[in-house]
């Protein structure tokens, strides 16, 4: 496995420990989140320690962070691996995340300024030009994509007052993002994701509370029937696809 670049320190001895463990907490974090660190994968300090380039204590402060979020699982007997999915939790998955984007996004809309619709007229804009798949005649992920994509569903919430529910929300968030990448089709869905998306803006900066809870959880409807259909579709043809029931 080609080894990671080098994780950046800062300059002061100080600093120098908490940095590294930041570090490699964000990129342990991407690389669970993105399927690249497949749920159950044995996350061997010593391995992981060459994969990233980083001693053992920051490493492993930020494998404890990943625990407590539910995102590495830890075992006395035998240390720590990738949380696994449970399949049978994803429409419970999708009612939380929506109940509680729900409330946030009331408050969000509540507290809407000018920067906030501008910021999110922006996004909108720049996932419009950005392709959601890097191959045209099947499904290849596009990073730049899902960096946008998952802006744009932060944005929405960021005017919130309350760093609790955007942390809850932005953790369900993350969930929902794995079971995603980990039954990714190879062919494309029908749904226009973008007009989905403009939908939401729309009723969100004009101020259409109700609308905008509506059209954001009929949008993440959508998106879970796509992902167990892709999950019991790849399950049939023999793919490592943890389904236990889509």
């Amino acid at each position: 496995m080609a080894r990671k670049p080098p994780l950046t320190a800062a300059t002061e001895d100080g600093q120098v420990g908490a940095t590294r463990a930041s570090a490699v907490y964000e990129q342990l974090r991407a690389d669970i989140a993105h399927g690249e660190l497949a749920p159950g994968f044995k996350l061997r300090v010593s391995a992981m320690c060459m994969r990233y380039d980083v001693g053992a204590s920051p490493l492993r402060e930020a494998l404890n962070r990943l625990s407590s979020e539910g995102l590495v699982s830890r075992s006395d007997q035998r240390g720590f691996s990738v949380a696994s999915l449970n399949w049978e939790e994803l429409p419970t998955l999708t009612r939380n995340r929506v109940q509680l984007e729900s409330l946030a996004l009331e408050e969000s809309i509540q507290h809407r300024d000018a920067d906030w619709e501008h910021r999110l007229a922006l996004l909108v804009h720049r996932l419009s030009r950005t392709p959601r798949s890097l191959a045209t005649d099947h499904y290849v992920p596009n990073l730049e994509w899902e960096a946008l994509h998952g802006e744009f569903h932060r944005a929405l919430l960021s005017c919130c007052p309350s760093r609790w529910m955007k942390m809850f929300c932005e953790t369900l968030a993350d969930e929902a993002y794995r079971f995603r990448q980990l039954a990714a089709g190879k062919v494309f869905s029908s749904r226009n994701e973008h007009a989905e998306h403009v939908a939401i803006f729309e009723a969100a900066i004009n101020g259409h509370t109700q609308e905008a809870i509506q059209l954001l959880g009929e949008h993440y409807a959508r998106t879970t029937r796509v992902v167990a259909t892709q999950a019991k579709a790849l399950a049939e043809t023999g793919k490592a696809v943890p389904v236990a029931s889509v």
